[in-house]
């Protein structure tokens, strides 16, 4: 895969912080080349963040996110900084602009303190060195730049590649259950809520991790699920299928053949299977009047046969028995305030980056809230949770003593 076919989602987010008039945008423009961000002498040019994902040597792909100025004022001005500690949540390297010619400010060490407080590695920039007649000594933690003049900005670059590099194996969505022949079946429903004429996003990321792993890939319908595997000579190592039709998919997939969903395969790779697992059970414990909230990290146009709006709610209500009620967030959207609710059902969440989902599994874990994912709640439905999880032995084992305790 080259730099430029990674997705989004799969990038380490660079997120520029700092106060009005610092010279954030500035920084931002000079570190990656464009005119990213309108800069202005008027304070708060910034009212929203600038988010485009793009190659920034020596880092590679990265998203690179612009927010507004954190002592912005007015109940406008309040939104702009909550919009920007939001962007927190899928921040994996920080960069904390300051003007130079003043220096750190109180909201500056408040910033600071969030990023240690979420383990978000984060680098300080003081920028405006070309006003400075003296340049103070800095540790590995700051650097002194000037966006006018282009001191230090390729150091600057220098810093971030090393923020944001990760060691050790790359995370495999499928791979890494493969062997070179493997023979993978994926089963992917075409309906009215199909995009025309395209694969989803985890669909195509999947495929391409089993041609990555030297393993073959047979795409087929629902419908024709049991001819396709009565006409292949080799048993399939694994099928996969969407979620939606994981109930009539294990009834025509034998016994001795593995199967999960995509987004089971998501919720290990973004990292959040085990909290998943230990949360299906609560879908036994609704009762009626409880809220569900049920939460998308994409945005889409909703069809009659949408799975989060209608085929889960009235799963759920089958399954439980239970006047439940629902509520919806899609995109950036997630609660604050998760009280309400009894459940979040989440999707696979392959729009989103690992940290901002697990930033969401950490807030409903915090807020008490059980967290679990659409395929894992569909297989808890349908009675085929453990099956679904037999090809990650760790978490089927999880399942297992949860069950006998």
């Amino acid at each position: 895969m080259g730099l430029n076919d990674v997705v989004s989602a799969d990038r380490p987010h660079i997120g520029f912080f700092g106060l009005r008039n610092a010279g954030k945008s500035s920084v931002v423009n000079a570190v990656t080349g464009q005119n990213l961000s309108v800069v202005s002498e008027v304070k708060g040019t910034t009212t929203d963040p600038v988010q485009k994902a793009m190659e920034l040597l020596p880092a590679g792909p990265v998203v690179v996110i612009d927010t507004p100025g954190m002592d912005d004022t007015g109940a406008l001005g309040e939104e702009r900084v909550h919009r920007a500690r939001r962007v927190l949540d899928r921040t994996d390297a920080a960069i904390l602009v300051v003007d130079g010619t003043i220096g750190l400010q109180d909201a500056d060490r408040s910033l600071l303190e969030l990023f240690r407080d979420r383990n978000i590695p984060y680098l300080i920039v003081f920028n405006k060195c070309d006003m400075l007649d003296t340049l103070p000594q800095t540790g590995e933690k700051a650097l002194y730049v000037s966006a006018a003049d282009g001191t230090n900005i390729h150091t600057l670059k220098e810093r971030i590649a090393a923020l944001v590099r990760r060691d050790g194996p790359a995370k495999r969505l499928v791979a890494d259950l493969l062997s070179p022949g493997d023979l993978v079946v994926l089963v992917v429903p075409i309906d009215s809520a199909a995009p025309k004429g395209r694969l989803i996003l985890p669909q195509q990321q999947t495929i391409r991790d089993i041609l990555e792993a030297g393993a073959v890939s047979v795409v087929t319908g629902v419908e024709e699920l049991p001819h396709t595997l009565a006409s292949l000579r080799q048993k399939p190592r694994l099928v996969i299928t969407d979620s939606q039709a994981f109930g009539q998919v294990s009834r025509d997939v034998p016994p001795d053949i593995q199967l999960t969903s995509f987004s089971i395969l998501f919720a290990r790779y973004k990292g959040n299977l085990s909290r998943a697992v230990q949360a299906a059970a609560a879908l036994s414990r609704l009762r009626d009047g409880d809220t569900v909230l049920i939460s998308e990290g994409c945005t889409h146009h909703r069809q009659c046969g949408d799975i989060g709006t209608v085929k889960l709610p009235h799963w759920i209500r089958q399954y439980t028995g239970a006047e439940t009620q629902f509520a919806f967030t899609s995109g950036r959207e997630f609660p604050d305030d998760l009280s309400p609710y009894a459940l979040v059902l989440h999707c696979g969440g392959c729009m989103l980056n690992e940290r901002e989902m697990q930033s969401r599994a950490q807030h409903a874990a915090e807020s008490g809230v059980p967290m679990t994912n659409y395929g894992i709640a569909i297989a808890q439905m349908h009675g085929i949770l453990a099956r679904s999880l037999e090809p990650f032995p760790d978490y089927l084992r999880q399942l297992t003593q949860a069950e006998t305790n």
